[in-house]
């Protein structure tokens, strides 16, 4: 009997799925967690897939048993994380499908792989460079952090000045490179895409910067809000993802240039985009989840370095509160 009852009781034993399966207090679990999140084989979850791991993480939240639903744990990681790599962590609402973390592998793959391959021509850098801040803009905008509504006049902004501000580096280093060797051109399209990231992040997240990012406690429930921690976690998501994009942006441009010298592509012109597209994948695969997981997502700030007025606020719900939390986004 006692031998069943420990069996019954490690069954029924409760899984915290609003914690990532790995610990987050070292590089190593978040790495193992964003691994599984920005998985790029998430792309290809049917409807019907999302709809029933959206099904079992609710019903588990309501306090259903494994027994009950008729799964694993492991079935009930895989729906997790399933479920996140498509819901945003903090409105619920079904992200845009290329906006996903799932969908950084391939999609930057190609843009990436494209923007080396035609940085030579004025009308293809525009084009490459006018594709990828969209689609930065789209990414940042659904990775937003908190639920609260980015105005339209803030989307504009941003896409404009970043969009602006990636064409200018590339036009002018572009034409600067010229003077130089043939891998400073090779190397324009990542200052371009580095310039253009500190435009855009913290522009499509300039409510936070005016009125702060959402605090929370340990049970998730709001107790203010930080302009300090806003700059943070937007200097901490900027950084990751000029780094994210570096491997890909700086060792296909030294291959290809190695290539070129020794005419190894001669015979085969054609082959230069789709060998820069590949390794821009391979890169990509592992530097997407690998950058992602330099910070913590959820943050871990003491009450007593926040701003006084903050730190009055949290006071004034919780006296004993000595830390709070916020998602710094992705």
């Amino acid at each position: 009997m006692s031998v069943n009852g420990k069996s019954s009781e490690r069954k029924s034993q409760f899984i915290d799925i609003e914690k990532p399966k790995w610990d987050q207090g070292s590089y190593l679990g978040r790495a193992r967690h964003f691994f599984t999140l920005t998985n790029p084989m998430n792309v290809f979850a049917t409807a019907e897939q999302l709809a029933e791991a959206s099904d079992i993480v609710h019903k588990y939240r309501k306090g259903e048993s494994l027994e009950k639903l008729g799964i694993t744990e492991d079935k009930l990681w895989s729906c997790k994380y399933l479920y996140d790599s498509a819901y945003h962590p903090d409105t619920g609402e079904k992200m845009i499908l290329i906006g996903r973390m799932s969908a950084q592998v391939p999609m930057n793959m190609l843009i990436t792989g494209c923007m080396m391959t035609f940085y030579k021509s004025t009308p293809a850098v525009v084009f490459w460079q006018w594709f990828n801040q969209s689609f930065n803009a789209l990414v940042n905008y659904t990775n937003r952090s908190g639920s609260s509504p980015i105005p339209v006049s803030t989307l504009v902004q941003s896409y404009v000045g970043a969009t602006g501000g990636a064409l200018f580096t590339a036009l002018s280093l572009n034409h600067l490179a010229k003077k130089g060797p043939p891998l400073a051109g090779r190397l324009v399209p990542l200052a371009a895409v580095a310039a253009a990231n500190c435009v855009n992040i913290p522009m499509m997240r300039i409510t936070e910067l005016r009125e702060g990012i959402e605090l929370q406690n340990e049970k998730g429930q709001k107790v203010g809000s930080s302009v300090s921690a806003a700059k943070q976690a937007i200097f901490s998501v900027t950084f990751s993802r000029i780094l994210m994009a570096s491997p890909s942006m700086v060792l296909a441009p030294l291959l290809m240039n190695y290539m070129e010298k020794r005419n190894l592509l001669r015979r085969m012109p054609w082959a230069a985009g789709p060998i820069q597209v590949a390794l821009c994948g391979v890169c990509l695969t592992f530097a997407t989840p690998l950058c992602c997981a330099l910070f913590a997502q959820r943050v871990a700030v003491p009450v007593k370095e926040l701003e006084p007025e903050v730190q009055e606020q949290i006071r004034s719900r919780d006296q004993n509160a000595e830390i709070v939390y916020y998602n710094k986004g992705l």
